[in-house]
């Protein structure tokens, strides 16, 4: 096999395809890229078993073929190289990689070894636009749980009704709602739980205006520019995150985001070894006060003037799963709905339409 393509070109190709490259297998060839050439174009693809990738790209093929090159230290050559044509050719297990003035060779491995590369034929599918994408998965990924005991969370619920489109993550502990409309609603209702890491790395790799996501039995797959990244379903009930949200309106305070997310960050400085930020709100003074107290370290308050509808309330958050609910929100103003210190305070973002973020309450001493 021995081709030529332009650096930038080939970079972008082993960056899609490193999204998938697994960093803990004990097999060495999924540490590994695949690279085909064929007429006139060459093909990049690697897997983890459970996330798929490939990206197409045309290049100058002089014979074709293919092999297995170490992913990330290939990626790495190819970025330090000058921006000029890069030329690879392979002989049995060894890899020449030159570009102008510079050479390289590294070993390859079979590519008869590598995983075939999922061929999924989707039930359904459904056209999103990259940055409603991207908005609804940075407003709910905090909150997919790296708990691997409880798979079905590991992962968020992805649903099309209709116009709807709309994104679900919970850890047990908070959960976030993201909604969206649809330019063009898919011919049948999609609802699938897909790996949170998955929809990250699509939402990192997406370039495009467009994404075109298709269902199957047990897999996902993501169509984009020149990649397709494909990953596993995760199978299970997702928890009814409707019943999670309070029915009855509580006290209700709306106060500058800007203002509570740096004071939240003040605060927290004295909230160490899981110590949960306070929230006391007084419907006298207009005023909401965040405190914390670490014991034999010190304590921090910070007062901040709000808007407040209800009843004095006090309620304790952990502090990083508020800081994250705070970094995602958008607009000038957030609302907290706070019905009283052991039931689920529920914040919201009036300009952030379909933002929906609760935090269950940490005891107070």
């Amino acid at each position: 096999m021995k081709f030529s393509i332009a650096r930038g070109e080939l970079l972008d190709a082993l960056s899609a395809a490193s999204r998938a490259l697994s960093a803990r297998s004990t097999l060495p060839i999924l540490s590994g890229v695949l690279i085909e050439a064929l007429g006139d174009q060459i093909v990049v693809q690697a897997t983890d078993l459970e996330i798929s990738v490939k990206h197409t790209v045309s290049a100058g093929i002089e014979s074709e073929g293919s092999a297995v090159l170490p992913g990330k230290l290939t990626a790495d050559i190819v970025r330090s190289l000058p921006e000029a044509a890069v030329v690879i050719e392979v002989e049995k297990d060894k890899a020449q990689i030159t570009s102008e003035s510079s050479s390289f060779s590294v070993k390859t491995l079979s590519s008869e070894d590598f995983p075939k590369f999922p061929e999924v034929a989707p039930d359904n599918k459904a056209l999103l636009q990259r940055e409603a994408f991207t908005s609804l998965v940075a407003h709910v990924s905090k909150a997919v749980s790296r708990d691997e005991t409880r798979p079905i969370l590991t992962g968020a619920l992805m649903a099309l009704d209709g116009p709807a489109f709309r994104m679900v993550a919970t850890d047990s502990y908070r959960l976030a709602v993201k909604e969206s409309v649809l330019d063009k609603p898919p011919a049948e209702e999609i609802e699938v739980v897909v790996p949170g890491r998955a929809l990250e790395e699509v939402g990192r790799l997406a370039a495009d205006e467009s994404i075109e996501v298709g269902v199957s039995e047990n897999q996902v797959v993501f169509s984009f520019g020149k990649t397709v990244f494909v990953t596993r379903r995760i199978e299970g009930a997702f928890p009814n995150w409707r019943q999670l949200i309070p029915k009855e309106e509580g006290t209700v305070l709306t106060v500058n985001l800007e203002e509570i997310s740096q004071a939240a960050k003040r605060v927290s400085l004295l909230a160490q070894h899981n110590t949960p930020v306070r929230m006391a709100v007084s419907s006298a003074n207009q005023t909401v006060t965040l405190s914390a107290t670490t014991q034999d370290v010190g304590e921090a308050s910070d007062a901040l003037m709000a808007e407040v509808l209800g009843d004095d309330v006090e309620i304790a958050f952990n502090h990083g799963f508020l800081a994250d609910g705070l970094a995602v929100a958008k607009g000038e103003k957030v609302t907290f709905d706070i019905s009283s210190p052991l039931k689920p305070g529920v914040m919201k973002a009036p300009e952030d339409e379909g933002f929906l973020y609760l935090l269950m309450p940490v005891r107070l001493g």
